[in-house]
Formats: C-alpha cells, sequence, structure tokens
C-alpha cells in the first residue's frame, strides 16, 4: 500500500471480503465503464479459476486490461479459511484438494484458448520487463507470474 501512495495517478477497487475470484469481472467492469484507462488487475491463481471465463470476455471486447495472475500453485484463500474456522493441520486429503498441481495449472495456455496474449515472469526482473511492455501496447495481455519459480 505504501507504494500505491508514491504512485502515478490511479483509482484502486477492492473487495471486502466474500467474493473469491472477483478480480478478473471486477477488471472487465471498470474497462467498460472507463475504456479511455489502462486497468490493471491482481488476481490469485486459485481464485481466479472460479472466474477464468472473464478472460475471453476481455478479449471479445478487445478490453484494454492487464491481467497479473499470482501463481503460487495453491487455493491459499482456502487454506486461511481452514485456519478460520479452527482447522490448524489439515489431513492430507484436505491438502491435497487445495493444491494447484497434477496437472499444474498453465494460465498461458488457458489465456491463449480464450483470446488472450499471455506471458510469463519467473523472475522480479522479467516481471517488470513484461509489465512495462503490456502497459505500453493496448489490448488485453495476461502476466503468469510464477510465485513458485527460483
Amino acid at each position: 500500500m505504501a507504494a500505491l501512495a508514491v504512485a502515478a495517478s490511479h483509482t484502486r477497487l477492492k473487495i471486502t471480503g466474500g467474493a473469491i475470484g472477483i478480480g478478473l469481472p471486477l477488471a472487465v467492469g471498470a474497462a467498460v465503464a472507463c475504456p479511455d484507462r489502462k486497468v490493471v488487475v491482481l488476481q490469485a491463481d486459485g481464485s481466479g479459476m472460479y472466474t477464468l471465463q472473464a478472460l475471453w470476455t476481455m478479449a471479445r471486447e478487445r478490453l484494454d486490461i492487464v491481467s497479473i495472475i499470482l501463481s503460487n500453485r495453491s487455493y491459499e484463500i482456502l487454506k486461511g479459511e481452514l485456519r478460520n474456522v479452527g482447522v490448524s493441520k489439515p489431513g492430507e486429503k484436505a491438502h491435497g484438494m487445495m493444491s494447484l498441481r497434477d496437472p499444474d495449472l498453465n494460465w498461458r495456455a488457458l489465456a491463449r484458448g480464450m483470446g488472450v496474449a499471455a506471458k510469463l515472469a519467473t523472475t522480479v526482473e522479467e516481471f517488470d520487463a513484461l509489465f512495462a511492455q503490456s502497459t505500453e501496447q493496448a489490448g488485453p495481455v495476461l502476466i503468469e507470474a510464477d510465485l513458485t519459480a527460483g
């Protein structure tokens, strides 16, 4: 949040809870409402799977959105919800159901299959370069930020 205080002029939309995966469709709404502005959305990989179809809408409507998928290969939000209800050590089966591995999700393939250009960043330097490129071009693009790399 401190970095946003010194960032270029922007509007920040956030949720107050209870809407897992709202980032992608929220970005669609923002881009439709403000077609003259670039929209940047941060979305975790697990919760993004709930609303993946928003990528198709981005492509179909040629919306100017940079979707950043924070890819940790896990439903971390659901792990947090288990902790919230007092489950500190979920069993092997429960833990396995929160994994996004076997097979790993391939957000680039998913995005391209819906008509959205997609790129992979495995380092901060790669992410910086891809983000700079993506903000200079019009239309939807997805950057998968692999948080498991390295």
